[in-house]
């Protein structure tokens, strides 16, 4: 727990009822946050990592919202204050990653993608500034990805969502400080996504510098680390076991399984 944590800390974590985003609701439980689950359909996993959340002690609720409703998305910040007593910390985990390359782009999944990926994080961190007292402190985390360094033509429309909201981390650091900060955790290949096999996922995993990318509680522990240092804004953190310095044609993901998108 930082020393600037208080027992009145709240994060909002969209996307946390499984997967990287439920090992980001439980890390910051763990290191004394009460935690907004939100979710869009997977309500029955939402409520395990509810579960999980108070075993740790902590206080947590539950929050429906499609991300692509703008409004909804408005709304979500006050419902989580007024439910748990405050919002202190929003992390943008949640994310639509759907394949798309130059030759089969269509200008519906790019909105789409620019809608859950941009949109809705900017929504809700100008929500936040706006309930932030100008004495107050608080912290918008966007989980962007490490390929914005290492630039490869697959997934077309997600890549150029998150160089928007990596580029957005930048602009909102500096419009929103200094109640404010915003900092961006980039993760290497974390988790089997698609249509990737198990053993692709771990070959994959294993090709970089480290011989390892990053797990979901290196994230885990990257975004709590971010949600508690104080000087830290406008700036991202690679957890990616140095893939991004591996310059890749494909997505490594298709390095492992040719047949996928060839």
């Amino acid at each position: 727990m930082t020393a600037s944590l208080t027992d009145q800390n709240v994060a909002l974590v969209t996307g946390a009822g499984r997967r990287l985003g439920r090992a980001i609701a439980l890390g910051l439980a763990a290191a004394g946050w009460d935690v907004a689950v939100h979710y869009r359909h997977s309500e029955r996993d939402a409520r395990e990592t509810v579960e999980s959340i108070r075993a740790l002690g902590r206080r947590a609720a539950l929050f429906q919202c499609d991300l692509l409703d703008q409004d909804a998305v408005r709304a979500l910040p006050g419902r989580v204050a007024a439910e748990l007593g405050g919002l202190h910390c929003v992390v943008n985990n949640a994310s639509l990653f759907e394949y798309d390359s130059a030759t089969s782009f269509s200008p519906d999944l790019f909105s789409t993608h620019m809608g859950a990926n941009v949109t809705a994080p900017l929504l809700l961190a100008q929500a936040l500034h706006a309930m932030t007292p100008a004495d107050g402190r608080a912290v918008v985390i966007n989980l962007l990805d490490q390929k914005l360094y290492n630039l490869n033509p697959d997934f077309l429309s997600y890549t150029l969502s998150k160089a928007a909201l990596h580029t957005a981390t930048t602009m909102l650091a500096q419009a929103l400080a200094p109640q404010v900060r915003v900092v961006g955790v980039a993760p290497g290949i974390t988790m089997v996504s698609g249509e990737q096999s198990e053993a692709g996922f771990q070959e994959a995993h294993r090709m970089t510098p480290l011989g390892r990318s990053s797990t979901p509680q290196d994230i885990a522990d990257a975004v709590v680390y971010a949600a508690g240092a104080g000087a830290l804004t406008g700036t991202t953190l690679l957890v990616d076991g140095g893939q991004h310095l591996m310059p890749s044609h494909r997505d490594v993901m298709f390095l492992t399984e040719p047949n996928n998108h060839s």
